[in-house]
């Protein structure tokens, strides 16, 4: 054996390796396009991805409520932390993650969408080899065990969200979804308004007087 054919194989069965997470991805994306729940959920890492959305959402609603003032930011931030909790573990059902892959956003958590929404068409689909092709030059190889892919592949960055695999027992599972930038502000505006409500209505409370009547003399 020559011995520049060492590097060669090398490279080659690093390029094997790489097509590995995409032949998963072909098998996930026909999962979300049939509606098959369990399917979907047997190749998802609940516990990762729900800490991932956790750190996105509380991430955007520090983001929405930077011109308060420092007292009121963090009261506002400790209302909305209690709020994101239940956002949080809808997003992470089954259904809702097959809600958001099909198409970039879940329509069952009852968000405004945006005016200028992309076709369908354009969420987690791999009809054929040139789709397959398109997310492997979108994805970036973490190391060994872990590839993140850009989704649709050749839509704007503002218009992408990007799932992270990571290989477990021998298959690729998915452990986190970035969100949209649009999706993310959807979200943190809908909280951020919850949590002011909560607020405003505390307020009322106090300032209430007390109706209890008074001691008879």
């Amino acid at each position: 054996m020559r011995w520049w054919s060492i590097p060669l194989l090398a490279a080659l069965a690093w390029f094997a390796y790489t097509l590995t997470p995409f032949w998963s991805l072909y098998g996930f994306a026909r999962a979300v396009q049939a509606g098959d729940s369990a399917e979907v959920a047997r190749r998802i890492n609940f516990r990762t991805l729900r800490l991932s959305l956790a750190r996105q959402i509380t991430a955007a609603i520090r983001a929405e409520s930077g011109e308060a003032e420092p007292r009121e930011r963090q009261r506002l931030l400790d209302a909305a932390a209690t709020l994101a909790l239940p956002v949080v573990e809808a997003l992470v059902t089954p259904q809702t993650v097959v809600d958001l892959l099909d198409d970039g956003w879940p329509q069952g958590l009852d968000l405004a969408e945006p005016s200028a929404r992309h076709d369908r068409r354009d969420g987690l689909r791999v009809p054929d080899l040139a789709r397959i092709g398109r997310y492997y030059l979108a994805s970036d190889m973490r190391g060994f065990r872990s590839v993140v892919i850009a989704v649709p592949p050749d839509r704007p960055r503002q218009e992408q969200f990007r799932i992270r695999m990571r290989l477990h027992d021998w298959g690729w599972r998915l452990v986190e979804v970035e969100l949209s930038d649009e999706l993310r502000g959807r979200i943190a505006e809908k909280i951020a308004a919850g949590a002011a409500r909560l607020r405003e209505r505390a307020g009322q409370d106090k300032a209430a007087p007390d109706p209890s009547p008074s001691p008879a003399r």
